[in-house]
């Protein structure tokens, strides 16, 4: 038989910094965007990582053409992992009532799970199912009493719905198409390219700022740039290509976990029995998918 996967170190290590990063953004994002409109607050951030990536890997010695067969690759990569996804999460999350809301985007397994079993070839064990439903079920508890205030806001789900299928077809493609591009370079590549559309529609949407944003805004702006799409983006891509969809996807579910407990550490927020039991939910899936014994 063969035998069932286990996290390597690195990819642990990985997660952790996914985990950490994005996990405690949310709270960040609370602030900054009182003061910077979402569109311009993502697409200056990605910008801002993709440049500052290209030029740590040029320090590096690593060069930063990408080959002409490449590049129509690339470009999807961007469409659906940068562009699509922000998009379709930032304006979803406006249309709907509640920031849990944005939850939602955390059904990305859902879509990952069974593209990767028709793009990739992956399989779908009885394991990886049931690693699905624990961790589906968890999100639906932290949605909980909001569940019917997003019935009553269907453009809103509608929006995140798809900004998570359009991030699973971003994370399945990646793996699948394993561009001939050292990781640090594709991502700045990523980034760049994703953001600079973000930040000419944030020029005719939100407009030209009037005043410069205050200090917590703008510390709020470097971390989201630095930390959340350089360091994060760069690591989740290191992460997608080291292990299957089906355990990077899910593992992701670790992220709302964490901005819960960030929300109540910084933002004094009473966390409940909906997410202690959410919490188990994940931690169960996390570890079913990613603790199997290997077997002879």
């Amino acid at each position: 038989m063969k035998p069932s996967f286990r996290m390597p170190r690195e990819g642990l290590f990985l997660l952790l910094v996914v985990v950490l990063g994005w996990g405690t953004s949310w709270t960040v994002i609370k602030h900054t965007i009182t003061e910077i409109p979402p569109l311009s607050f993502r697409g200056s951030s990605a910008v801002v990582g993709g440049l500052c990536l290209l030029v740590l890997a040029r320090f590096s010695g690593l060069s930063l053409r990408v080959p002409a067969s490449e590049q129509p690759r690339l470009l999807w990569l961007t469409f659906f992992n940068i562009v699509g996804w922000n998009v379709l999460s930032t304006y979803g999350v406006l249309y709907l009532p509640s920031g849990r809301a944005a939850l939602l985007a955390y059904t990305m397994p859902l879509w990952c799970v069974p593209l990767s079993v028709w793009w990739l070839g992956e399989v779908l064990t009885r394991r990886r199912v049931f690693a699905l439903m624990l961790g589906l079920a968890g999100v639906a508890v932290l949605i909980g009493e909001s569940a019917r205030a997003l019935v009553q806001a269907p453009l809103g789900v509608i929006l995140m719905l798809s900004a998570a299928a359009c991030w699973a077809c971003g994370v399945v493609l990646f793996k699948r198409w394993k561009l001939e591009i050292p990781t640090l370079v594709l991502t700045g590549w990523l980034l760049l390219l994703g953001g600079l559309p973000l930040v000419l529609a944030a020029l005719c949407i939100d407009g030209v700022p009037r005043q410069m944003p205050g200090f917590w805004a703008l510390f709020g702006l470097c971390f989201s740039a630095l930390i959340t799409f350089m360091l994060c983006n760069w690591a989740w891509n290191r992460l997608v290509l080291l292990v299957p969809v089906a355990v990077s996807s899910l593992s992701s579910l670790l992220v709302p976990l964490v901005s819960v407990v960030s929300g109540a550490l910084f933002l004094g927020e009473q966390p409940g029995w909906r997410e202690a039991v959410a919490a188990l939910l994940i931690l169960g899936a996390v570890a079913v998918i990613n603790m199997g014994r290997k077997r002879g």
